[in-house]
């Protein structure tokens, strides 16, 4: 049977239909990419879905992240362990030499209390001590001074010195009721008399803008880098035998016959926060005693006599 050519349907087959180009659809796409951004960026009208879908998803993404959290704590559980038994090892070794030290430490202190007694010496200075923190440092910019929370109520007096577990800091220069100003060792008005534990050479150190210097040393002078001074004690304000610097550099010049030397304070006095104000050794000394009327007299007349 024949079909008319009239009556055969020329459409396509579903498989071959073809809506709009692919280049209307990308402009259409792209449109509406652009609204919706613009549309989220102005009127926020996406955020309550994403409150809805980061919620509904938390519990799920937290589920996910379990055996990640677990590997990882796994991890860190070794580590730590690992580092706290070693940190056990290293203190248990510091406690074993601070225990030996320390009986050696009461060994040599009745030792020195029998040879005092021996040599009828006065017994030594015990120094009182009140802690103190550091509340803010000074607002002059050409001096190093800090303001430590304890005054005149709490019994600080003038001079006393300062320091920390690593050595001297500086020593008080002003008294308030409440507060005190502590002047830095690093102050370009600081000094202070120190001691070389290796050679026992008595000097002073004074502050400078990098940290401390030696001067009037000679050029000759028996000082190396490395040397450690401390306080000598013979200034009637600090006690004897706190750290205060180390010896960094010795420069010595031939044409000055002086030595340069720098130092290195003990007690960096950057990021303080906690110290102890001790109280000035003088005020544990014996009062000098007055001259004799008669020796006064007898030194006038000598006086006198030279000047004839």
């Amino acid at each position: 049977m024949v079909t008319p050519l009239g009556t055969l349907d020329r459409t396509p087959p579903p498989f071959f239909r073809q809506g709009p180009s692919a280049l209307t659809k990308l402009m259409f796409f792209s449109a509406l990419a652009v609204f919706l951004m613009v549309a989220d960026t102005r009127l926020k009208i996406t955020q309550p879905l994403r409150t809805v879908v980061a919620t509904v998803l938390n519990p799920v993404e937290r589920i996910l992240r379990v055996p990640i959290d677990a590997w990882n704590g796994a991890g860190d559980y070794a580590m730590g362990l690992q580092h706290a038994l070693s940190s056990e090892a290293q203190a248990r070794a510091k406690l074993a030499q601070q225990a030996e030290r320390s009986s050696r430490v009461e060994q040599l202190q009745a030792e020195n209390k029998r040879l005092r007694d021996l040599l009828t010496l006065r017994p030594a200075l015990v120094v009182k001590s009140l802690p103190a923190e550091v509340l803010y440092e000074a607002s002059d910019p050409y001096s190093r001074k800090v303001i430590i929370d304890r005054g005149m109520a709490q019994g600080v007096a003038l001079a006393s010195p300062v320091i920390n577990e690593a050595g001297v800091l500086g020593q008080v220069t002003r008294v308030y009721p409440l507060s005190s100003e502590v002047t830095l060792l690093t102050d370009k008005e600081a000094a202070i008399p120190v001691l070389n534990v290796r050679t026992q050479a008595r000097a002073a150190a004074y502050g400078t803008a990098t940290g401390l210097e030696l001067r009037f040393q000679a050029g000759n002078a028996d000082v190396l880098p490395g040397d450690i001074l401390q306080t000598s004690g013979v200034d009637g304000v600090y006690p004897p035998g706190i750290a205060v610097a180390k010896v960094m550099t010795v420069d010595r010049k031939v044409d000055t016959g002086f030595a340069r030397v720098t130092l290195a304070p003990s007690a960096p006095p950057d990021g303080v926060r906690h110290v102890l104000v001790l109280e000035p050794v003088g005020l544990q000394l014996p009062p000098k005693p007055e001259p004799v009327p008669e020796e006064s007299a007898k030194a006038g007349k000598t006086r006198k006599a030279v000047k004839k």
